[in-house]
């Protein structure tokens, strides 16, 4: 039975998912400090769904486009986890307000993408759709 989209994911479940190693994951979250998962007693990592997506990002520009590590982290420096995820997809939860909270959940809303967002993403499809076609028609 798989879960909903929605559903938190444990450590072992977002391995799966991802096709990564627990201890890949655990070593990820030492080094993008914007992956947070919740944790519950006896240090349960609970995954949500902003930060699968997070998660897909950085695999996918590890192990797909070739990305080192440092790289991944100057692009989430300079552009932030949002723009990885992808405009308009969810707002990345803010830094606890103190260590005292214990780790305690931080709600997030997603933030609805702006015109401009949504004429670039336009933008970008059309671009992907024109490259598509001339990929198939070279393939003739």
């Amino acid at each position: 039975m798989d879960k909903h989209e929605d559903a938190f994911r444990t450590i072992g479940e977002a391995a799966v998912e991802l096709e990564v190693p627990q201890h890949v994951l655990r070593f990820w979250e030492t080094r993008f400090s914007q992956i947070r998962p919740m944790k519950r007693g006896g240090g349960r990592r609970y995954y949500r769904p902003v930060d699968m997506a997070l998660l897909r990002s950085i695999r996918s520009l590890l192990y797909g486009e070739g990305y080192t590590i440092k790289g991944v982290q100057k692009l989430l420096k300079e552009q932030g986890a949002r723009a990885l995820i992808g405009a308009g997809a969810a707002t990345l939860l803010e830094e606890p307000a103190s260590a005292a909270d214990g780790g305690a959940e931080i709600g997030f809303e997603p933030a609805a993408p702006s015109a401009a967002t949504t004429a670039g993403l336009r933008a970008a499809v059309a671009e992907i759709d024109a490259a598509r076609r001339i990929l198939a028609a070279a393939r003739l």
